[in-house]
């Protein structure tokens, strides 16, 4: 691969989930073979890199992020040898190829648990080794060491091995957490990543990784929750330093892109900082949590978009100059962002599809493309329980219907709203049975749309979803200003559009989303109007079938899911 400095800053990510990407063989599973098989697609849709989600040896309780052996590959995804061929092939395709690695947790059937949990000693009588690995706690009066309630529901200890001692597991009892106080533990972390980065990978999105660190004393939670007691730990950046020095910093223009739920930009100054001494950009979730409620995500309620503006100004603002942030709408553990904001069910899907996906990629940082997010996926219409696979639903399903706090049709409806398997359904590549995922049967089923939303139909048509895809993706690579210029937010209170400028010495980009099926105003400052009216105004995309940009004046009206970007030079 060509070496280039920071070559993610005007590059977009596309992420890959195999288990719903492609599947060869016909077992219904998605597996390497098929990515390799697809980077033509990835590569005509202009992304650079791709992140992979896992792929190793795993006990498949939670879809891979419960690995069992690093350094191996699951039998449903392939081989090694078509490990390394991908990663051949995607570079020979200019693609570079970014490995999930999940550094807090492991399988409670990986060989280390296995061993950890015999106890502190070994039969000779000698110290185990492996019971450092992870974090072992003697109960208190009869229970749990502390309340600390893990993220998939329940406690987050969980009583094992011979001594009868607890160990904990920040999200399931299927995933206990590996004790990064111990040097032997991540010694043998940084070997593995050594390993995958000598076979070529060019980088890792590191999983849970602001989990690694906990408080020493395991004291209770005012609440129960366990986030602000399990996340940035009194070592985190210590053992953050320490990886970098260690692994990252051996090897040239690699990427790493750290999972940080519980991030503020104060912590990505830190740990994604532009000297690039730690990690190379953060992936925060702030955006994505702003529908929560008092029953996390499991509600109905609806981002207000004043205060989506108001947040994305914020992370825009206090990281410019500083820090390197994602940018991102759909990923793996989110629904269908169309679905959540747009026309998913009407006339306009693919104008407000475009929409949403323009008011992203104009922002400053680096694009994410979830696999099915350049057709304009939408949710899956659950109908049974028995349809679901995700263990965080699964076990919500437990809790509010098992607890008779909701029907099992208001369950389902929630998890059709909300749940990650609404970004699991398998890939639509075309209109035969399965979506032409899968001869088999899928691991998962196939959204009942896929005959009127596939990526066939879309390569044919120059107004598709992809189409505008790859403009947003090419206007990147063309425009130094998206990579470089400041953000200057708009109308804030404004609950129907999004706009801002993009600003540099010698240019501004005006950017004007509705978000509305009817039209809507942007109120332009006075200052904004005089120089729109004074300078020479050029649009360089739009989501008008027409191409016709919006009307200027002192308020722009935009037509319904109406999205522009204007260069004012």
């Amino acid at each position: 691969m060509k070496r280039e400095a920071k070559w993610w800053k005007n590059c977009v990510v596309y992420q890959i989930y195999p288990r719903s990407f492609r599947d060869t063989n016909g077992d219904g599973i998605g597996d390497l073979a098929g990515i390799i098989e697809k980077l033509d697609y990835v590569k005509e849709l202009g992304c650079g890199a791709i992140w992979i989600c896992p792929f190793y040896a795993s006990s498949d309780y939670d879809n891979g992020y419960d690995i069992t052996d690093y350094q191996a590959i699951h039998p449903d995804f392939g081989t090694m040898e078509e490990a390394e061929r991908l990663i051949e092939e995607a570079h020979r395709r200019g693609i570079r190829i970014l490995i999930d690695m999940v550094l807090n947790h492991t399988s409670c059937e990986h060989p280390w648990f296995l061993e950890s949990k015999k106890g502190r000693e070994n039969p000779q009588g000698t110290p185990n080794p492996y019971r450092d690995y992870y974090i072992w706690r003697e109960g208190k009066n009869g229970g749990a060491p502390n309340n600390w309630e893990a993220i998939f529901g329940g406690s987050a200890w969980t009583r094992c091995g011979e001594e009868g001692d607890h160990y904990l597991h920040i999200f399931s009892p299927m995933q206990p957490d590996l004790n990064w106080e111990s040097p032997e533990l991540r010694e043998e972390l940084f070997r593995m990543m050594r390993w995958w980065l000598d076979k070529g990978v060019d980088g890792f999105r590191l999983d849970a990784v602001c989990y690694i660190s906990k408080d020493p004393e395991f004291t209770d939670s005012p609440d129960g929750n366990i986030r602000p007691c399990a996340s940035f730990g009194p070592h985190f950046e210590a053992f953050a330093r320490e990886l970098n020095r260690e692994v990252l910093s051996k090897y040239e223009n690699i990427m790493t892109v750290a999972e940080m739920s519980e991030s503020t930009p104060e912590r990505a100054e830190i740990f994604a900082n532009e000297d690039g001494s730690i990690f190379s950009m953060i992936f925060q979730f702030q955006h994505m949590d702003l529908d929560g409620g008092d029953s996390f995500k499991w509600t109905h309620r609806k981002i207000e978009l004043p205060a989506l503006k108001k947040l994305m100004a914020y992370w825009q603002t206090n990281l410019y100059g500083r820090a390197w942030n994602s940018l991102y709408w759909c990923n793996h553990d989110q629904p269908r962002i169309f679905s959540r904001f747009g026309d998913a069910e009407g006339p306009l899907r693919e104008k407000s599809a475009k929409m949403s996906a323009l008011c992203t990629h104009m922002m400053q940082g680096t694009p994410y493309v979830f696999q099915g997010e350049e057709l304009g996926m939408t949710n899956y219409p659950f109908r049974d329980i028995s349809e679901v696979r995700d263990l965080e639903s699964l076990n919500a399903w437990e809790h509010f219907v098992g607890n008779g706090i909701h029907t099992e049709e208001e369950m389902l409806e929630l998890i059709s709203l909300r749940g990650r398997d609404n970004a699991r359904t398998p890939m639509q590549w075309d209109d035969s049975p399965n979506a032409g995922f899968s001869d088999g049967k899928p691991w998962i089923p196939v959204n009942p749309n896929y005959p009127q939303i596939n990526a066939k139909d879309q390569l044919t048509r120059e107004n598709s979803v992809f189409r505008f895809y790859q403009k947003l993706i090419a206007l990147r690579k063309e425009h130094a200003i998206l990579t470089t210029g400041r953000y200057e937010p708009l109308d804030l209170e404004d609950p129907d559009t999004f706009a801002y400028l993009r600003i540099t010495e010698s240019e501004k980009l005006l950017v004007l989303c509705n978000y509305r099926a009817h039209e809507a105003g942007v109120k332009l400052t006075e200052e904004l109007w005089s120089e729109i009216q004074e300078k020479t105004v050029q649009l360089l995309l739009t989501n008008e079938e027409d191409g016709s940009a919006p009307v200027l004046a002192s308020t722009v009206t935009l037509r319904p899911y109406e999205a522009a970007v204007l260069k004012i030079a």
